[in-house]
């Protein structure tokens, strides 16, 4: 595997606190627009230009390109972010409650992504490549890592640890407490060689983002005559870590309505492939269990293993098992890419999300579910297959506006 050094745009220590902001996808415009009032500094001014045009611009309009590179160029003149003198890698820990979770930001190959090395598990939407790309080639810039994972091997953490010893670079806490700090790794070297023996990677959080820099280096490299296959744009900024330290949290599901059924009919069209009984918890204890919150109380449903496919890492998965024998077959939800009946909700939220939305008579059923492990992630990918959309919630998320890669 490729890690490659990069002269990155950064954050300056004393604006990090202001600047660094969620990503671009996890928020609305309106969200955005909240989050960043009163904050001339905040990154979603660069990420989220729409937020200062006027209200109802498209946020997929050709003037929030332009303006995110206008926003972009104040910030650098005003030197709120810096560019650094040389090229580097990156220590980046992120402290969530008792989680602790310690990586490698650099540049990874975007050929490798193109050839398989970076494993991919989760079908992209054009439109989102299309704005990625968009935002990608109009600012010449990468402002956001793609989440990578790898297989554990031992050697990286006595390079991180004699590098952590001295104060962080940069540091940033977020809006739920997560600590943020980054490391300028000052002698590369030993962790460019660390990843040569690291076979295959993993895209855990970050598909539209590999997707469109794929797409950015074909755009640039037609621009370019003199291509060579060594210019920033062949690169994209990743965030590496270990997938023992991964933490994955469950993607709940939410339905609007019943589909025309009656609670009772809903349980007993259930039962006849799920064991089914009441529970005081809302959250399941393990694989191939579901908690269902209906008429105001909790249930715990197993399904019967014979129902349970064999050999079928995409079918075993416990958002497949619910689709193929609840959500289907129960309440006609057969598509949740397109389906406007089907809702989702990040674990992050808690059960008492889905409670106040199906008590509020926003949705009449919920799902709580079992989160998917690293290793089934992987395998999948290993198998070149696709997982069913919202598999996988990754928490603690990258924080934006702390160190971009430009080209």
């Amino acid at each position: 595997m490729i890690v490659r050094p990069f002269a990155a745009l950064r954050s300056t220590s004393e604006n990090a606190q202001m600047l660094s902001c969620v990503p671009y996808d996890v928020i609305d415009t309106a969200e955005a627009r909240q989050l960043a009032h009163g904050n001339p500094l905040s990154w979603l001014h660069v990420i989220r230009a729409e937020i200062d045009l006027p209200a109802g611009t498209d946020e997929h309009a050709p003037a929030v390109y332009t303006k995110a590179a206008e926003n972009l160029t104040s910030f650098r003149k005003r030197e709120w972010i810096v560019d650094e003198s040389g090229p580097a890698l990156y220590v980046y820990r992120m402290t969530m409650g008792d989680h602790v979770q310690t990586g490698i930001l650099a540049c990874c190959s975007v050929g490798e992504y193109d050839n398989g090395i970076i494993k991919k598990h989760e079908l992209t939407r054009k439109d989102k490549e299309d704005d990625r790309t968009r935002y990608i080639v109009t600012t010449q810039m990468q402002t956001e890592p793609v989440l990578l994972t790898y297989r554990d091997q031992p050697g990286l953490e006595p390079l991180m640890e004699a590098v952590i010893r001295r104060p962080a670079t940069l540091k940033s806490t977020s809006e739920t407490g997560v600590v943020h700090e980054i490391w300028r790794i000052e002698a590369p070297q030993p962790f460019v060689d660390f990843f040569t023996r690291i076979p295959v990677a993993y895209i855990a959080d970050g598909h539209h983002r590999s997707a469109s820099a794929s797409r950015a280096r074909t755009e640039c490299r037609g621009r370019n005559p003199n291509h060579t296959g060594r210019e920033e744009y062949n690169f994209f900024l990743a965030a590496i870590y270990p997938a023992s330290q991964m933490k994955i949290l469950a993607y709940n599901r939410l339905a609007v309505d019943l589909n025309r059924l009656i609670p009772d009919q809903v349980l007993q069209r259930a039962s006849e492939k799920f064991e089914i009984g009441k529970t005081q918890s809302p959250i399941p204890n393990g694989p191939r269990q579901f908690c269902l919150y209906l008429n105001g109380a909790w249930q715990l449903l197993r399904i019967k293993s014979q129902f349970i496919p064999q050999d079928d890492p995409v079918g075993s998965l416990d958002c497949s098992l619910l689709q193929q024998h609840f959500l289907d077959p129960i309440l006609g939800i057969k598509d949740l890419r397109t389906d406007k009946r089907i809702g989702f909700v990040g674990g992050i939220r808690g059960t008492q999300a889905l409670e106040q939305k199906v008590d509020r008579g926003e949705a009449a059923i919920a799902f709580s579910m079992y989160p998917t492990s690293v290793e089934q992630l992987m395998a999948i990918a290993d198998a070149g297959q696709i997982m069913p959309p919202k598999s996988t919630w990754f928490e603690p998320k990258l924080r934006s506006g702390l160190v971009m890669h430009v080209f």
